[in-house]
């Protein structure tokens, strides 16, 4: 039987960073890490940094900079040194408007280069995938947690496969299109309550979860502000929260932006999620919020 692993090992610095315990040239998998639940991970005051890796040709955050394997393990290295806690890496676009689909074994061939490299960093890795038989590959590869877009609903398998793995799943709030007219809260509380009753009839075990309400994903602009400002609501669920707002489009609806230019409105959107309870922070850019997160926890300690 696998085991997940542990996501609180101390954040690695410019300076210096641990790495998880395996023997040399051995990729740290769910077999080999040290396994501790949910809560223990998250426990620190500010939340975990997910660095998102993209080595897709039509990403809309960076244009397919990271495709090449060479770019994309030098940005892994990167991310490491700049103090992410996770890489989410994802090898097909999953991007809320103008995503082209590719076959799983395109998938998987785009992740081979890079993803048990990357793995031996030092720090989990997440599979950001849709695909049941890419997940399980890139879990065998050495990924640590599964990250679903379409939260366990999408193909009736992925449940069983993370509950056959016992690894941790970032379950993710989608639809098929934005509605303007609906509660957005409402669906997306709903979407939740569906996914963890999929969950705990597959056998997942709740501290191996985390909920992710998906800034961006069938919702419009409005609705993905909404759901930032009323984000404490989702705490009643009593799981960790994950909130992945870097350089999406509602920033632009706020600021006129291109992707690359919206750090500043990434930043104010994550530590508005960080106030509200969020313990993991999805970004493009790890070194800049690592450091507002650090220095807003040490401004709120003081309150």
């Amino acid at each position: 039987m696998t085991v997940a692993p542990s996501l609180d090992s101390p954040a690695p610095t410019a300076q210096s960073h641990r790495m998880i315990a395996t023997s040399p040239g051995t990729v740290p998998t769910a077999a080999s890490a040290d396994h501790r639940s949910w809560p223990e991970r998250l426990s620190r005051p500010y939340p975990l940094v997910m660095g998102v890796l993209n080595i897709t040709p039509d990403s809309f955050s960076d244009g397919g900079r990271f495709f090449a394997p060479g770019d994309a393990l030098a940005q892994a290295r990167r991310m490491v040194t700049e103090g992410a806690d996770i890489i989410d890496i994802g090898a097909e676009s999953t991007r809320p408007y103008g995503a082209q689909p590719i076959s799983a074994d395109e998938e998987i061939r785009r992740l081979r280069p890079i993803l048990s490299e990357i793995a031996s960093l030092g720090i989990p890795v997440s599979i950001d995938s849709m695909k049941p038989v890419v997940v399980a590959w890139a879990l065998d590869a050495g990924a640590a947690i599964a990250n679903d877009v379409w939260g366990l609903q999408g193909n009736p398998d992925m449940a069983t496969l993370i509950a056959e793995r016992h690894c941790p799943v970032v379950i993710m709030h989608n639809r098929d299109r934005a509605e303007p007219g609906i509660d957005i809260m409402g669906d997306i509380a709903g979407f939740f309550s569906r996914s963890l009753e999929i969950a705990a009839k597959a056998g997942i075990s709740r501290d191996h979860i985390a909920l992710d309400p998906g800034i961006g994903f069938g919702k419009t602009q409005e609705q993905s502000i909404m759901v930032l400002a009323r984000l404490e609501q989702f705490n009643s669920f009593g799981l960790p929260l994950l909130v992945g707002a870097s350089r999406k489009r509602f920033i632009a609806s706020v600021t006129p932006s291109e992707p690359d230019q919206r750090l500043g409105g990434s930043i104010a959107a994550h530590l508005i999620a960080a106030k509200a309870g969020a313990k993991i922070i999805r970004t493009h850019d790890v070194s800049e919020t690592v450091q507002a997160l650090r220095v807003a926890s040490a401004i709120w300690s003081k309150e």
